[in-house]
């Protein structure tokens, strides 16, 4: 009996997969679907382009297939979004902001080449942040808009990932990709109650997960990740399977997990959010977790210290960079931020064109980042931890400031904070270092805004991340759907 349209939307990635597979829908018909939903909620502005044609015909390449083709596929079928950012054949990489608005690039980044391969079909590109440069995802550009939350179109979705965010928790696709800097994947996946990887870094080279040369409009060199995003942790580890050419997940047993909470992350936080994280963290302690307190007093002063002369200082030299070898129709920074429409973005582009943090680069990338990396390493050794956890950020999605961009917020009646350093807090340090992170759905305010909890690990643990993740949400749960 084929699935009806509520049905098909109510599908996670792997359930839509399986139905392809065994013929209970098709590729066609799901994508009909999908694109149908995209344009009944076009007012979420979370799509920068629809690609209705290419994805109807990729569609089609899947169901002409034979049985046995379709099951040597493991993302037969799946209709995705990319991030607008993100090098895809064919498609504009517009990264959110004016003067790259019609740019079409004619290679894709080799991790979508990976889904694609795999059967996965890009639906269209994905709304953030303008350049990337930002946690709300309120973009004001003319030809983005503001990305507004599934859960609450008066609030923020995160960023600088948030239209993948977004589309994902509101049905318009089932998962994505995003890119992560400093939070962009983690901090839009809490606000909007899905789950998302960054992959781990570490030093570049063998250490990095995913491999994305010069195919993702870039921040840092050094920081920057492409990160899978989905409604739930399983279908996170099934993009990042498919990316990875990996192997099935280990099954973790909960009993005899042992989680550090880091002491500087679970204080300062919104009150009614750390009472539904802390009561999240009960119920896995009742599954068999073992929880450990970890001090960690060095965290955020050191990560403070090392964060933006790495983050602004690359950004002087590798967004110039990625505009030559994609030949893009601007060539420098000041070109790209003579049309910048946000002007937040507008102020952090000034600091990177007048090379604002260059004097405390060398350091912070040799002896900061190192002496974090190695706080991080011999934590997880000394504590013997599987892995800590903490809230992704320490405050629900707040109000979207349509005149700026970002502002500042307040947390618990504090004095106001710059928006973007409190939603950086949390997920800020261990990008710096280059570990791998999960962010995932952990509950719901009074007010139904969904909070989430963040693991991370040591560097390179990404699978059994993934694992402990899946473990996890069995407990936890799937939240409930947006009402739109």
């Amino acid at each position: 009996m084929a699935l009806t349209v509520d049905e098909q939307l109510a599908l996670t990635a792997s359930e839509a997969v399986a139905a392809i597979h065994t013929g209970r829908m098709t590729a066609l018909d799901y994508t009909s679907t999908l694109l149908a939903r995209a344009e009944a909620l076009a007012n979420l502005n979370a799509l920068t382009s629809l690609e209705a044609d290419q994805a109807l015909a990729a569609a089609r390449r899947i169901d002409a297939l034979s049985v046995e083709e379709r099951a040597r596929l493991p993302l037969a079928g799946l209709p995705i979004v990319v991030k607008a950012n993100i090098n895809v054949a064919g498609m504009r990489t517009c990264a959110g902001t004016p003067s790259l608005a019609q740019f079409v690039v004619r290679t894709s980044a080799p991790s979508v080449r990976k889904l694609v391969d795999a059967g996965a079909i890009v639906l269209g590109k994905a709304n953030m942040h303008e350049l990337a440069v930002g946690i709300t995802s309120t973009n004001l550009s003319p030809h983005a808009r503001p990305v507004r939350n599934p859960y609450d179109r008066t609030r923020i979705p995160g960023g600088s990932s948030g239209g993948t965010a977004a589309a994902i928790a509101a049905r318009i696709v089932p998962a994505g990709l995003g890119t992560d800097t400093g939070g962009s994947v983690r901090i839009p996946a809490a606000l909007t109650g899905i789950a998302g990887l960054r992959p781990s870094v570490g030093n570049g080279g063998a250490e990095r997960r995913y491999h994305d040369p010069q195919a993702v409009v870039p921040i840092s060199r050094t920081r920057d990740t492409v990160g899978p995003m989905a409604r739930t942790v399983s279908d996170v580890a099934l993009l990042d399977r498919a990316i990875t050419d990996g192997l099935p997940l280990a099954a973790v047993r909960l009993p005899g997990l042992r989680i550090g909470l880091p002491a500087p992350l679970w204080h300062g936080l919104d009150h009614e959010l750390e009472t539904v994280l802390r009561t999240a963290v009960d119920r896995l302690a009742d599954a068999g977790v073992e929880f450990v307190e970890v001090a960690l007093p060095d965290l955020l002063p050191l990560a403070s210290d090392i964060s933006l002369p790495i983050a602004f200082h690359e950004a002087s030299e590798d967004v110039p960079a990625w505009l030559d070898a994609n030949g893009a129709p601007v060539r420098t920074i000041a070109q790209v931020l003579a049309d910048v429409a946000s002007p937040d973005v507008q102020r952090i582009y000034e600091a990177v064109a007048a090379k604002t943090f260059g004097a405390q680069y060398d350091e912070a990338l040799t002896q900061g980042r190192p002496a974090l990396q190695r706080l991080y390493a011999d934590t997880f050794a000394a504590q013997r931890i599987d892995a800590l956890l903490f809230p992704t950020t320490p405050l629900p999605a707040v109000p979207i400031d349509e005149a700026n961009g970002s502002s500042t917020v307040s947390i618990a009646g504090g004095e106001p904070l710059d928006e973007m350093a409190a939603y950086l807090r949390h997920t800020d340090p261990g990008s710096i270092a280059g570990i791998p992170g999960l962010s995932l759905p952990a509950g719901v305010t009074r007010t139904g805004l969904p909070l989430g909890l963040e693991l991370d690990g040591p560097l390179g643990s990404d699978r059994r991340l993934l694992a402990i993740g899946v473990a996890f949400e069995t407990v936890l749960g799937a939240l409930p759907a947006p009402t739109l």
